[in-house]
């Protein structure tokens, strides 16, 4: 657990990434005082401009832990019950028994049976998680639209559900997180984007992290590639995208070094109490969107190599870009990774994504970047 920085090692695992097909990425690793920075690919396979370490970047469900925190913040100031049933503050959009039967911390680690409202929102994803019968034509129907959250509450609300109140496994769902930006609001009365500003970002000191108004991403950042499962050959750039289909649960821009200095000082305490901090460390089982079963706290996952100590974290994608930040408990090692190719694996004949290259390089990537 205290193995130095091999940046030589680290260099040379990013750089296979990029050699298995990935078109750029870049990252920070922290071991104590000692920092390395990496870059390898491009920005922009046109023109050719590479990546850089400092470049912002869409790291989406990453977002869910800034908007867990202020939760948390809501409830150590007792406006929010954890256990307090989501109906009680917002009986219209949860209405009746399932309003009084989900509660706060059941929409924080996906345990309220609300469905997925996405496949309702982009009509050529509506066969998921049948991926061979959906389709990429809503990526581009809805690259500017401007989606109002309660009309996509409505769609998840609405929906089947997906498991009962409180029941394990529980199953991720943005309907969720958007329901706790509305709970956000109604509480503190100014925007979800406003409050996680002021009292997130910028309690942080996060210079370059911001939940965007508009569909652009300011400063230096990349293109985002996006293949949805081979069907978009070559690959779209979708850096360009109205955010408001997942607004304050994962629409957050932000830099490898913001999202290691906010786990760090998250996992210290300085974010939210220690004990609500131990909250949002106790997991139930989830099942991804990517199907696998995970274990999931309050807007943080854990991970752990044997005999390595845990790392507490978060993934995120969104439309072309992805990223990953995880520092371990002690807060000593930390890393954050961004991509910019997003859903790499083609299908195979019955429908399942087969594995590709790009796969194990992340592994070994991560593998070292945490435990060296």
């Amino acid at each position: 657990m205290k193995n130095p920085l091999d940046s030589a090692a680290l260099n040379a695992a990013l750089e296979d990434v990029h050699r298995a097909g990935m078109p750029g990425l870049f990252a920070e690793v922290r071991d104590g005082d000692q920092v390395w920075r990496g870059a390898t690919g491009v920005a922009d396979v046109d023109t050719g401009l590479p990546v850089t370490a400092d470049m912002r970047h869409r790291v989406g469900s990453i977002t869910k832990t800034f908007t867990a925190a202020a939760v948390l913040q809501q409830v150590e100031s007792g406006r929010i019950g954890l256990d307090t049933p989501i109906g009680r503050y917002l009986p219209r959009l949860v209405p009746g028994e399932r309003g009084d039967a989900i509660t706060v911390r059941m929409l924080i680690n996906h345990t309220s049976g609300l469905a997925e409202y996405l496949p309702y929102a982009y009509p050529s994803l509506k066969a998921f998680p049948a991926l061979a019968d959906t389709g990429p034509q809503s990526l581009d129907d809805h690259r500017f639209t401007r989606f109002h959250p309660t009309e996509l509450i409505g769609m998840g609300v609405t929906a089947p559900a997906v498991g009962t109140p409180g029941g394990w496994p529980g199953v991720y769902s943005n309907t969720n997180y958007l329901l706790l930006v509305e709970l956000l609001e109604q509480v503190t009365g100014t925007t979800a984007e406003r409050y996680i500003t002021r009292n997130i970002i910028e309690r942080a000191g996060l210079r370059d992290t911001e939940l965007p108004a508009g569909p652009y991403v300011g400063g230096p950042h990349s293109q985002l590639y996006e293949a949805w499962f081979g069907m978009i050959d070559p690959p779209r750039d979708y850096s360009v995208y109205d955010m408001s289909w997942v607004g304050p649960s994962a629409s957050l821009i932000s830099t490898v070094a913001d999202l290691n200095r906010f786990y760090g000082m998250l996992l210290a305490g300085e974010i939210v109490s220690p004990s609500s901090l131990a909250q949002m460390q106790r997991t139930v089982p989830v099942v991804s969107q990517e199907g696998r079963t995970i274990d999931y706290g309050l807007g943080l996952h854990p991970m752990e190599g044997p005999g390595q100590g845990i790392f507490w974290g978060h993934g995120g994608t969104v439309w072309g870009g992805g990223a990953l930040a995880m520092t371990r408990a002690d807060g000593k090692r930390q890393m954050a990774v961004a991509v910019n190719l997003q859903r790499w694996n083609r299908l195979d004949s019955a429908g399942r994504p087969q594995p590709h290259p790009i796969d194990g390089a992340l592994a070994t990537l991560y593998r070292l970047a945490m435990y060296g």
